[in-house]
């Protein structure tokens, strides 16, 4: 999966329509630049092949009163929205995702209505159980892996993984269950996206002097 596609979908989808600028700064919001490839050159390129795939509309906005370029503004097609939500149920169900990926998918989860959202989680949980069976069928874990070798290591290594991300995932359906979070269709949503012009704290210093040279063509 390219967590990129999720990434810029989903932050095109809160805004309704957002330019490049927009959705590379929410993305620096998010610390996504950080967890994930998602790189200004990738971004930008996203929202391209996308716009040229039907997934995105593209929106030519008028030049500035002070002559600065016209700025593209992006809208998700009801195309874009289906590969959106495909997405995002894989990110949440497939136990063996990247933590990008993964990551992706916690942090617009509440786009799904909450019963939804459990029962991928339900899925995703089962999925490292079956896992984790088929890895102890070659390899006990009391037994240490030395048995094995260093080799032995590896197989520990995906047991101790399978282990922490089962108990993980059961204490998020815990919390779900219990009425955390604002899911689809349960009331006024978290925002998480950056109103136009809001200052990002978690800018970098390439998205700030993009920011001020923004700035100055208006």
């Amino acid at each position: 999966m390219s967590v990129i596609r999720l990434l810029v979908l989903g932050a095109v989808r809160q805004h309704g329509r957002a330019h490049g600028y927009q959705v590379r700064n929410d993305l620096e919001y998010w610390g996504a630049h950080e967890w994930s490839n998602a790189k200004p050159g990738s971004i930008y390129h996203a929202l391209k092949q996308m716009a040229k795939q039907g997934l995105l509309v593209a929106h030519e906005t008028a030049p500035s009163t002070a002559g600065g370029p016209p700025r593209t503004e992006y809208e998700v097609t009801e195309q874009g929205t289906e590969e959106y939500f495909r997405l995002l149920r894989e990110a949440l169900t497939s136990y063996d995702q990247k933590p990008d990926v993964l990551s992706a998918g916690l942090g617009l989860m509440v786009d799904l209505e909450r019963a939804e959202a459990l029962a991928l989680l339900e899925r995703r949980l089962a999925s490292i159980e079956e896992w984790r069976r088929a890895v102890t069928e070659y390899y006990v874990p009391e037994g240490g892996p030395g048995r094995l070798g260093h080799i032995g290591e590896i197989m520990d290594f995906w047991v101790h993984s399978a282990d922490s991300g089962a108990a993980w995932t059961r204490d998020l359906i815990a919390r779900i269950r219990g009425g955390a979070y604002t899911f689809a269709g349960e009331g006024e949503p978290f925002v998480g996206v950056l109103a136009e012009g809001e200052e990002n704290p978690f800018a970098t210093e390439e998205t700030d002097r993009r920011r001020e040279d923004l700035s100055n063509q208006v």
